[in-house]
């Protein structure tokens, strides 16, 4: 079968399509023929091996999948260990889910991993209660746009997104941000990004920090947050880490610094079905409409990894194996 095969760790360059075996199911797996697989920011991490999990060559790319059953069957939307960039793939039954019709491949594969994370940010980290402020950066990306839409549903008070660029920005408004933020105000000062954040709350601190960049974005959030706040780090997008944080300063602020990691609900199945089973219904009816950023013929996955990382893709990134 065609795959995206790495063996030598590196940047997009390191992607290569190749034909390889097909994998083998083991118990309580199914073989899928994939229609169309996922691309993640996390992926560019993987192939750096720069990820919170070492990584083994050689590796086949890919979290996640659309596909059927080998001879026949339901479609579904699947997370996996690795080797969704492939034209078939192997799955566990509890990590798959039927896809509604009506709702497309990048709609389900947008869901399935950023949209559980965005759900699992608001609600199990963060525990968002309804009238609170929430910032989120990157709200043009993956999981971003998608966490926009569901904090506005479930009641926050307000919700402040930041973006790259003006259209990324009005994007964000229009998923329902109450106002947005350039994240560059950070790259000189944090503390020039957290009077930013403050200013776009009416001048106040903020409630809820939902963040994947680090560095100097991690710092100026933390310190725009409310007594009670919490900052949720799921993501280290700009390569750079934040400053040390000493309990004291937590304290001072009765503030909390949570992290976020998807993989530990993979072996806690009913977290992943409690998301899965609100957010594909919501896609179905129409009441959250994920935003998808490009379909990418296989042969094209250095492309994908480029535009990811020179951000110049919003929403959701996906691959056509059989392209």
């Amino acid at each position: 079968m065609r795959a995206v095969q790495i063996t030598r760790f590196g940047g997009p360059e390191v992607l290569d399509v190749v034909d390889i075996a097909e994998p083998t199911p083991g118990e309580g797996q199914k073989l899928y023929d994939v229609s169309t697989a996922g691309v993640n920011y996390a992926d560019t991490h993987q192939i750096e091996n720069s990820y919170l999990a070492a990584q083994e060559l050689p590796l086949v790319p890919g979290a996640e999948f659309v596909g059927t059953p080998v001879g026949g069957g339901q479609r579904v939307v699947g997370l996996l260990d690795g080797g969704g960039y492939a034209e078939k793939a192997v799955a566990h039954d509890f990590l798959t889910w039927a896809v509604p019709d009506g709702v497309s491949d990048e709609q389900a594969l947008a869901v399935v991993l950023q949209g559980a994370t965005a759900w699992h940010l608001l609600r199990t980290s963060s525990h968002m209660a309804e009238g609170e402020t929430v910032v989120v950066i990157a709200g043009a990306g993956g999981v971003g746009s998608l966490a926009v839409q569901l904090a506005k549903r479930w009641g926050a008070g307000r919700v402040i997104a930041t973006a790259s660029s003006a259209d990324k920005r009005a994007l964000c408004a229009e998923l329902g941000a109450d106002a947005t933020v350039d994240p560059a105000l950070a790259d000189d000062d944090p503390k020039q990004f957290t009077g930013a954040l403050r200013e776009a709350n009416g001048g106040k601190p903020v409630d809820i920090v939902l963040e994947m960049t680090g560095g100097n974005v991690f710092d100026g959030s933390l310190s725009a947050l409310a007594p009670f706040g919490r900052l949720v780090a799921y993501g280290q997008a700009g390569r750079t880490q934040p400053k040390p944080i000493q309990a004291a300063s937590l304290m001072q602020k009765s503030r909390a610094v949570i992290g976020f990691w998807l993989a530990h609900c993979m072996a806690r199945p009913a977290m992943l079905d409690a998301a899965m089973n609100e957010l594909l219904p919501m896609v179905a009816e129409g009441a959250l409409k994920p935003v998808v950023g490009g379909r990418y013929p296989l042969s094209a996955v250095r492309e994908a990894h480029q535009d990811l990382l020179a951000r110049r893709s919003t929403g959701k990134l996906v691959l056509d194996p059989r392209r």
